[in-house]
């Protein structure tokens, strides 16, 4: 299974070409979001994402976990993932649809699925559901 692209918000795309994006400084986390959720490009801020995975039993914490990211160049901008979250499955089953990276307190900056398809992916007792890749590349903005 492999996840699909990573996409930006509407607002957040020009917030990170403008440099009011807080990027490497603010504190962002990746939370994990079911297919009930209602996450799009016009979705502006965390607190307005539905959805999100049940931290009961299912090895997932409310509000994901913290995740930094870089970024370099300024005509062409990219952003980069440092250390890829891993979450291990308790006694119940750990499964959702997108991946959302997101301002703690503020705005949501990209999300992706988890499987390009559109399915939704479980992790059972005990398996791990990693999220990206050390250093990979979140995305480049031209």
């Amino acid at each position: 299974m492999a996840a699909g692209a990573w996409t930006w918000t509407n607002s957040s795309r020009s917030d990170i070409l403008a440099g009011s994006a807080p990027i490497p400084s603010g504190s962002y986390k990746l939370a994990l979001v079911t297919n009930a959720g209602n996450i799009s490009s016009s979705t502006t801020t965390w607190a307005g994402v539905t959805g999100e995975v049940s931290s009961t039993s299912t090895g997932y914490t409310t509000g994901g976990t913290a995740v930094a990211l870089t970024k370099s160049g300024t005509t062409t901008v990219t952003v980069v993932m440092t250390t890829a979250p891993v979450w291990t499955a308790g006694t119940a089953n750990l499964t959702a649809k997108w991946a959302v990276i997101y301002l703690v307190a503020g705005d949501v900056l990209a999300y992706a699925t988890l499987d390009s398809g559109g399915a939704d992916v479980t992790a059972t007792n005990g398996n791990t559901l990693t999220v990206g890749s050390n250093g990979g590349t979140v995305f480049t903005l031209a």
